[in-house]
């Protein structure tokens, strides 16, 4: 079950495309819709941070990139309430439209976490740009 559908969150983006949030914005991999996303502006690291009302036990997660503006090298740390880090691991995402799941490690899962961030410090685009269609939290 998606996290993100049951409880309230902010989300930030590292940039937003030739900054033209009404086009491009973040909240676009959010809203379920098909011809909708969040788009970076170039250069590296691009990272997307999600701060949770309540704390949550996430199992994984699940991205829909744009093929050819995927994240390549990419990271997901988790923080506790009190800011301290929970949890760091790499995912290596492939280079596709459809959408991919991840799992966290077996003991990030145990942890309740209040923010996530994932950083992608490479992108499968020369320029570094990330295009995310659709971004869930999974319990």
């Amino acid at each position: 079950m998606n996290i993100l559908t049951k409880v309230n969150y902010t989300c930030r983006v590292s940039s937003v495309l030739n900054k033209e949030v009404k086009q491009y914005g973040k909240q676009f991999m959010f809203d379920t819709k098909e011809d909708t996303s969040w788009s970076s502006d170039e250069g590296t690291p691009q990272w997307i941070t999600l701060s949770l009302d309540e704390p949550q036990n996430i199992s994984g997660f699940c991205f829909q990139f744009q093929g050819g503006f995927a994240g390549h090298k990419s990271e997901i740390i988790m923080y506790s309430s009190d800011g301290a880090q929970l949890h760091q691991e790499p995912f290596y995402p492939e280079d596709i439209n459809s959408p991919q799941l991840f799992q966290v490690k077996d003991t990030a899962r145990e942890k309740a976490c209040s923010k996530i961030k994932f950083v992608f410090e490479s992108s499968t685009d020369l320029f570094g740009r990330i295009i995310v269609y659709n971004l869930q939290l999974l319990s």
